[in-house]
């Protein structure tokens, strides 16, 4: 029988818990999360003549998890609907529920007893074929399940997700040597299908793959910092996205983390490795007084990091581990950092810290990457079977642009282990016999296809074929057509692909003409087009500097046809013959949404944070933003004799004046931004290759251009109850005097001008009415200092 999965329960309502609760609910998994039933009444149940026996006293724990799930930031959940999808109880009242779910997902306490009692219980209940996980951080997983029955153990493995499982994509699955292949195999598709995670299959050894190198390598370089009198600033100044990992380096990590969460699984591998790899998971002694202090990071308010409020505004400091004070915070310059600001890409960047000996940048960075480098090699075989499990985990699950193995690539792996080998470093001797033959990487590139060590060979990486890589593709299939902004891709199968790759992929005049350039080709020669890349961000808009300059330079005449090139490149996508399909992912803003709304569907990724941001740099929308979210919302409104017109407009009116931006894909639906039958793809890899197959489906079911419309507006009546809610904000103090002016200027493109209510307008009109609007406001000195400190400040100026 083919395995599936309908339903699911999570036992234990934690922080993790209730997460992963979430994400099953966030993906249409119905799921049942169960906790322990409390001992003990509180004193508001006591107040209102409760007992234990009480059914809400019963499902309390539970009950205050999914509800805390709305509190949380960052959320765990994609829309408020999900929450419906999740049913809570009690494990001693509601057990034989889980008779009902395709898959059990353990995550209680860390305590291998209490787990084993756990399973006794569930195995009581659970029907045949139902799979059964822990989500452990490193206690055995076959430890768990040997007092359980063979059947159980064949369906009985670990899934390791990662905090936040909403957001972090990594999934390491760990089989036991009794669990069925096809059950293994069953979830790592189930994982990366519909979970949309990144599955890496890791052996059950003390926590796994991603937490045993990330955790050695955050420990290497507190040592470092100790040994050698860097501070915590210090650190983190070199140890971020200079050397390819998150801007919240390494200390800012622990306090997002929370110290406790890290020592504990420190003191995991600690407990059960021997030698010289056991005294590397010791934690130092100031970090333990720091947990003893409640110095645990963000949750607790400071950690490595405090913020204090001065009369100049909030002030960060650092920890100093000498004295256990805060100091002001500190920052790397050096020759080596200048030299690693210029490079390009983060292991090139790497590659300068790390040739620069004698400097104080490049032997830190030297100091803390050579021990992991070293550490992952000896760990091939123990913890997973190849180098792209390693790679690919360090990557999903702790935000490394490249992993142990590509890092030793990028930094030349030859002359790196010559410097070791002088400093008195053992090399793993796989290392070494690698290098003897003659082989200077661990990886290769050959026309498109990635080739890596792997028991003394290369081998051929296998990719899922809905992993579409633009970079493999171009290399393979070069471009149809590019420029500084944009370039035309064969995606295959008769399909097109536009990819942006401007700086931060904001739109200016190239991205336009090859916009242009892409739906004449693609009416000619294919069966429809994507626009979508896999750049940090699908668009944040339009290019805000040029514009500024522009307009500071009084260039209206220049600024006029750079907008009507915008409108025009809109409604090209909006009418193109074949269909287009956009692809928004992550920050999807102003102008990046003003190129989704008109494409004949969109194919979203989960995380895409879409509005239209305008007003908050004193602007409207002015590429045809307003009329096509207004037009998207008009059609989604359901018709009949309490169809309001108003109401439409007034929502509109809302969501760009008030510039926001939807914290999901299913947000953005909720917002008017989708429709029904666009699609959201959980697996961000899977992306382009939904889109495409949206494309096929299109063109197989006779795709025509829609056909150019009138558009009805609300006219004089709606222009003025608009612009009624702007003045009371205005009254409150909410709106300055300028918000005001961009308010009354929005609400006029929406009305359709000084006419009638109820009157049809097309749609060159309403175009003009946004430009005109645009151009005038571009024009206030007070909106030009808006722009200028979103530039230099990156977030909006209120005045």
């Amino acid at each position: 029988m083919k395995q599936t999965i309908k339903r699911a329960a999570v036992l234990g309502s934690g922080v993790m818990g209730s997460s992963i609760a979430a994400h099953l609910a966030n993906v249409g998994i119905p799921t049942l999360m169960l906790d322990i039933a409390p001992q003990e009444l509180k004193k508001n149940e006591e107040k209102n003549g409760l007992t234990l026996n009480d059914k809400t006293v019963r499902n309390r724990l539970a009950a205050e998890s999914k509800k805390s799930l709305l509190k949380q930031k960052p959320s765990p959940i994609t829309t408020k609907e999900s929450l419906d999808l999740i049913e809570v109880g009690n494990m001693d009242d509601d057990m034989e529920k889980i008779a009902d779910v395709d898959w059990i997902i353990e995550v209680v306490v860390e305590n291998l007893e209490i787990k084993k009692k756990v399973f006794a219980n569930v195995e009581k209940y659970r029907k045949e074929g139902t799979i059964v996980s822990s989500n452990t951080s490193g206690i055995s997983i076959e430890d768990m399940a040997a007092d359980c029955s063979e059947e159980f153990q064949k369906h009985f493995l670990g899934t390791h997700f990662f905090n936040p499982p909403r957001y972090l994509q990594l999934l390491e699955v760990i089989p036991t040597k009794n669990t069925d292949p096809e059950i293994l195999e069953f979830m790592k598709e189930f994982g990366e299908d519909v979970l949309g995670k990144g599955v890496v299959e890791a052996k059950d050894t003390p926590n796994f793959i991603a937490n045993r190198i990330g955790t050695y390598g955050l420990l290497v370089t507190v040592q470092e910092m100790l040994n050698s009198g860097y501070s915590v600033g210090e650190v983190d100044s070199v140890t971020g996205p200079m050397i390819g990992r998150p801007k919240s380096a390494t200390f800012r990590t622990l306090d997002v983390v929370g110290l406790d969460t890290f020592i504990h699984v420190a003191k995991n591998v600690f407990d059960q490795v021997d030698g010289n790899e056991k005294e590397m998971f010791r934690v130092p002694d100031f970090m333990m007084e720091m947990q003893k202090n409640g110095w645990i990071g963000s949750k607790a308010g400071q950690g490595f990091y405090l913020k204090k409020k001065g009369d100049k505004g909030s002030v960060i400091y650092e920890l100093n581990p000498e004295t256990m004070e805060y100091e002001d915070r500190n920052k790397l310059k050096t020759p080596a950092t200048e030299m690693a600001n210029q490079a390009k890409g983060s292991k090139n960047k790497l590659k300068a810290l790390v040739k620069a000996k004698g400097d104080k940048a490049g032997d830190l960075v030297w100091s803390v990457v050579k021990p992991v480098l070293i550490y992952s090699a000896e760990l091939l075989g123990e913890i997973a079977d190849d180098i792209i499990s390693i790679d690919q985990a360090m990557r999903l699950g702790f935000g490394w642009e490249i992993g142990p193995f590509e890092m030793w690539d990028a930094i030349g792996v030859s002359k790196s282990v010559e410097r070791m080998q002088a400093e008195g470093d053992k090399i793993p001797d796989w290392v070494l016999k690698h290098l003897e033959k003659g082989n200077e990487t661990f990886y290769q590139e050959d026309n498109g296809a990635i080739y890596y060590y792997d028991n003394g060979e290369f081998k051929k990486q296998t990719f899922n074929k809905k992993e579409i890589n633009l970079k493999r593709l171009k290399d393979v299939n070069g471009v149809i057509k590019k420029n500084k902004g944009a370039s035309l891709i064969d995606l295959g199968d008769g399909v097109a692909g536009l990819e942006f790759h401007s700086q931060s992929n904001a739109i200016g005049p190239d991205i336009m003409q090859m916009v242009q350039y892409a739906i004449e080709e693609v009416d000619k020669n294919y069966a429809g087009l994507v626009i979508g890349n896999q750049g940090k961000n699908f668009c944040v808009g339009a290019n805000l500097g040029m514009m500024l300059f522009e307009a500071q330079d009084d260039n209206f005449f220049e600024l006029d046809l750079v907008i009507r090139q915008f409108q025009n490149m809109a409604m090209a996508i909006k009418y193109s013959n074949k269909p287009v399909v956009t692809a928004p992912f992550n920050m999807t803003l102003g102008g990046g949404a003003e190129v989704t709304l008109p494409a004949s569907a969109v194919q979203a990724s989960q995380e895409t944070y879409l509005g239209l941001v305008e007003c908050g740099v004193g602007l409207i929308p002015g590429g045809g933003g307003t009329k096509e979210l207004y037009l998207k919302m008009l059609r989604n409104m359901p018709q009949g004799i309490d169809f309001d017109l108003s109401k439409v407009a007034n929502n509109v009116f809302e969501q760009i004046a008030t510039a926001n931006v939807s914290t999901s894909a299913e947000e953005a639906r909720e917002n008017g931004y989708l429709n029904k039958q666009d699609g959201i793809s959980v697996n961000p890899e899977h992306l382009l290759y939904d889109a495409k197959q949206k494309v096929l489906s299109l063109a197989k079911a006779g795709y025509a251009a829609p056909k150019r419309e009138k558009i009805p507006v609300v006219g004089d009546s709606g222009y003025a109850a608009m612009l009624l809610g702007a003045k009371s904000l205005q009254y409150s103090g909410y709106a300055s005097d300028h918000d005001l002016k961009i308010a009354e200027k929005l609400a006029y493109v929406l009305s359709g001008g000084r006419i009638t209510a109820g009157s049809y307008i097309d749609e060159q009109t309403m175009l003009d009415i946004e430009r005109e609007a645009f151009l005038s406001l571009i024009g206030e000195p007070k909106t030009q200092a808006r722009m200028q400190h979103m530039l230099m400040k990156g977030k909006p100026l209120r005045n």
